[in-house]
């Protein structure tokens, strides 16, 4: 008898074996299932190979869920937090600055807007030169208030260019040009590569996710997970030993990330050690309307100084013919900036500082740490899906004890797997492009935390999906190479 009618039932409810004889009769029609008497049909066997299939994915969908959506909630957090940032920062600069200097700031709001719409779009991926950027909007600011502090002269464009070569030689900005400049250039390449490594991350973990399930594995799966029902054995759960065999072969090519995905892990908290630092990107951001409105005071108590080095540099330039303005030098920026305590200052909506983010994720890297290599362990922990005895599990035949060792994990390795006939001549085409792409971030990050940038085209959405050819010759080329070699493989 393989089951009774209540019991039967009860299984049948979990849609997982309405086939089911209750009387079991011999085996020989059986191709995966061993074939001694046996309550399953042919039919039956060919529903739970399906069914294996299934639950295996599903099973390592539910596995990495938690890793998975680490990196979607960070990298929706960091991203927001920095955006957020920029925003705060730039109604910041515009509130005080308007208060500061009214009409003379507002007819000159545009330089400082595109300041903050070059930083957003640098940040975001676009194709910005940083450092010439900020040159740029320095000799702008310049330009323009060499024109306000001598506006009883009509300055032409080439005059205006004259005056801007002169930035370097008379400073008239004090250092805070330079002191911003490197400041400001690592912080957003740290902050920008280390939001584009969570992205990296995110993606790279839901591709690995998506398993492709190969015929061998299915047959092996099914084996284990449902050939104890054929048996008349419902409930029995796989020996360890022997579930960790059937998962290190079907995730044999997962396993191979492992080593790219930890020199990703550890520079992406190389990285997050930058945005905990002197320089991290709150830091120097938030006081930058202060440091901005520091170096207009500079130019302002240098302007004797300056207008008549650039006079002596650039020739005498010809009145306007309008008269001085009504304003005299020393007060066009006479008002003084109004230096507001941190508490003052607006804050995000996040609630939250750079600092109380960096600690959460690098403890949530750190946990992701020989994830994919640990995955087959952690699917097959003692007690949920193995069995915690020994001696009573499912042994792939009967309820006994399972005696082959287990083998280590990666796909080379499989060659001696019991359970799993891998061909270890043929990695996965999707993994090894994942690789790839880990192996691209993982220099970039490098770089960021050395100060450089690495520009790739648009944003790192190209390291994802532009590839794709390199990926698939060096693929072609690696086989070549393993098929040459695998004599010595097989004979080890």
């Amino acid at each position: 008898l393989c089951f009774s009618k209540g019991k039967k039932e009860a299984l049948c409810g979990r849609n997982v074996l309405n086939s089911l004889l209750v009387v079991s009769v011999t085996g020989e029609h059986l191709r995966v299932c061993p074939q001694g008497y046996t309550c399953c049909t042919s039919d039956m066997e060919d529903t739970l190979h399906l069914q294996s299939k299934v639950e295996f994915e599903s099973l390592v969908e539910q596995t990495s869920h938690n890793m998975r959506a680490t990196f979607v909630s960070r990298h929706k957090k960091f991203d927001e937090f920095f955006l957020e940032l920029l925003d705060t920062s730039e109604r910041s600069l515009n509130s005080m600055f308007t208060q500061t200097y009214g009409k003379l700031y507002i007819q000159n709001s545009e330089i400082f807007q595109d300041l903050f719409t070059e930083l957003k779009r640098y940040y975001t991926g676009g194709n910005v030169n940083l450092e010439e950027m900020l040159n740029d909007f320095w000799s702008k600011l310049l330009e323009r208030m060499f024109q306000l502090l001598n506006s009883q002269y009509h300055f032409t464009d080439d005059y205006l260019e004259c005056v801007s070569k002169y930035m370097d030689q008379l400073k008239p900005f004090g250092d805070v040009p330079r002191k911003l400049k490197a400041q400001v250039t690592r912080a957003f390449i740290a902050a920008r590569t280390f939001v584009q490594g969570l992205m990296v991350g995110r993606e790279v973990a839901n591709r690995v996710a998506k398993v492709n399930v190969a015929p061998a594995c299915v047959k092996a799966l099914t084996k284990m997970l449902y050939c104890p029902y054929c048996r008349g054995l419902p409930g029995l759960k796989p020996c360890h030993n022997y579930c960790q065999n059937v998962m290190r072969g079907c995730l044999a090519n997962q396993a191979d990330l492992d080593a790219e995905w930890n020199l990703f892990i550890d520079a992406m908290l190389l990285v997050a050690d930058r945005l905990q630092g002197p320089l991290n990107i709150e830091a120097v951001i938030e006081p930058i309307d202060i440091k901005i409105s520091e170096a207009i005071m500079t130019m302002q108590d240098n302007s004797m100084h300056v207008s008549a080095k650039v006079f002596q540099g650039c020739g005498q330039p010809k009145p306007s013919g309008i008269g001085r303005s009504a304003r005299g030098i020393s007060d066009v920026f006479s008002g003084r900036f109004k230096h507001f305590s941190h508490d003052e200052r607006p804050t995000t909506t996040s609630g939250t500082s750079l600092d109380r983010l960096v600690i959460d994720i690098k403890e949530k890297l750190r946990e992701s740490r020989r994830f994919w290599s640990k995955l087959p362990d952690d699917i097959c922990a003692r007690g949920l899906f193995s069995e915690l005895d020994d001696e009573q599990c499912w042994n792939s035949h009967a309820r006994a004890r399972y005696f082959p060792e287990v083998v280590k994990e990666g796909l080379t390795n499989q060659i001696n797997n019991p359970e799993v006939e891998i061909d270890i001549t043929r990695p996965d085409t999707l993994i090894r492009q994942q690789i790839m792409a880990l192996r691209v971030m993982t220099n970039k990050l490098k770089n960021a935390y050395n100060g450089n940038d690495i520009v790739f085209q648009d944003s790192s959405k190209s390291i994802l999906f532009k590839t794709d050819e390199v990926v698939l010759f060096l693929n072609t080329f690696k086989a070549c190479l393993i098929v040459l070699f695998s004599p010595s493989l097989l004979s080890q």
